[in-house]
């Protein structure tokens, strides 16, 4: 958004574009004082746990405004989701030359995707669906892509000389398919939940040691991980106008969701603006 009104003595002025981290974090619990605010005991999410964003004005402590310098609003707008994939690519401590499996091709995966690629990894991307493999494919970071199904574990194999993934990502939601995940861990690999779930999710412990599994959560992202968006996007390392698949003014928000979430949409991420182009 842009600066409408700041307090005395702000950095901001009326008119500067920013982007908005919407993890309102307290700052003095212990995950706080860990710098790990992304995970702050009282942590308040806008749109979450507090009213969001789709309205014409937003009153935000200024500690979690940043100027979007160097980017557009567009790309301003998409930063937040895009520090997801960032964060849980950096819990995963992604190195050059390793094999990463992102498992669902939805917005978040395709963050996770893009950043493991400039990570240096070599990108595999798993989906049920055409169209998701199709615009993922169409990444520069990605180097193959397999249809979830029958044969999808015979393709895996044979991408990776029957070793599977040195870092594997879920990014489904779906009970099951983190269940199975377990099972396209590397030996020495680690596994990272970054899709979250209501209820209990189990795994094969005998497998899970034979393999000296890592496994770790991923929620949300830090002002690192942002920052780290924002030096890619400055970089033109992001491909934000193939991310970009529709746009239409906040006013029209209503009809035009109904249609986004259908399939054949084909939507990646929607932008909603005051004032249409």
């Amino acid at each position: 958004g842009e600066i409408v009104e700041a307090g005395a003595g702000s950095e901001l002025k009326p008119g500067d574009p920013v982007y908005i981290v919407p993890y309102l974090h307290c700052g003095h619990c212990i995950a706080c004082r860990a710098g790990k605010t992304n995970c702050c005991t009282s942590l308040k999410v806008l749109g979450v746990h507090v009213d969001g964003g789709m309205c014409e004005y937003l009153a935000l402590p200024e500690t979690h405004l940043f100027k979007a310098e160097g980017i557009t609003l567009d790309e301003a707008a998409m930063v937040e989701f895009l520090a997801i994939g960032a964060h849980a690519v950096a819990r995963a401590r992604v190195r050059p030359g390793q094999r990463a499996l992102v498992v669902g091709a939805g917005p978040i995966g395709v963050g996770v995707a893009i950043f493991a690629g400039l990570n240096g990894a070599e990108v595999t991307v798993l989906d049920g669906r055409e169209d998701r493999l199709a615009f993922a494919s169409s990444l520069r970071p990605v180097q193959h892509t397999i249809r979830l199904g029958e044969h999808d574990v015979e393709r895996m194999k044979d991408n990776t000389a029957g070793e599977f993934y040195d870092a594997v990502f879920d990014c489904t939601g779906s009970p099951k398919a983190m269940e199975r995940g377990f099972g396209f861990v590397a030996h020495g690999g680690t596994y990272v939940l970054v899709s979250i779930v209501q209820g209990m999710i189990s795994f094969s412990d005998p497998e899970f040691h034979k393999r000296e599994t890592t496994l770790l959560s991923s929620r949300n992202a830090t002002l690192t991980d942002f920052a780290t968006v924002m030096a890619a996007m400055r970089d033109g390392l992001v491909p934000t106008r193939a991310i970009k698949t529709h746009r239409a003014p906040l006013w029209e928000a209503g009809e035009r969701m109904a249609e986004w979430i259908r399939p054949e949409a084909g939507t990646v991420k929607a932008v909603l603006e005051l004032e249409p182009h």
